[in-house]
């Protein structure tokens, strides 16, 4: 009987998405962070199917907020290795799975 509860614990734990943002790693100002955070989100609802039009939707809205060399990668299953300026970095999930980074560079 134990098992039983221990494997369904296990099966619980495995399933858990995330509906809400998680932010993994952000060195921007709060002001700025809670923006990015709120634009990745919008994107990522209204082009559910198509992380490239996400992404490109992050990108030039930073771009005209906060100036120019923003970049962002929309995606699952991918890993990074990146040169950002600092204070301006934002690593986050959404919607389980759907992995958001956004960086600016010079």
């Amino acid at each position: 009987m134990a098992e039983v509860t221990e494997e369904k614990k296990a099966d619980a734990d495995l399933k858990r998405v995330h509906t809400y943002p998680l932010i993994r790693h952000s060195d921007m100002n709060d002001e700025m962070k809670t923006e990015a955070m709120e634009l990745c989100v919008t994107a990522c609802e209204k082009f559910a199917s198509n992380n490239e039009n996400a992404a490109k939707m992050i990108k030039d809205t930073m771009d005209k907020k906060f100036g120019a060399s923003w970049h962002a990668v929309v995606g699952e299953g991918y890993g990074f290795e990146i040169t950002h300026e600092v204070k301006n970095l934002l690593y986050m999930f959404f919607g389980g799975n759907m992995a958001i980074i956004l960086w600016k560079c010079s």
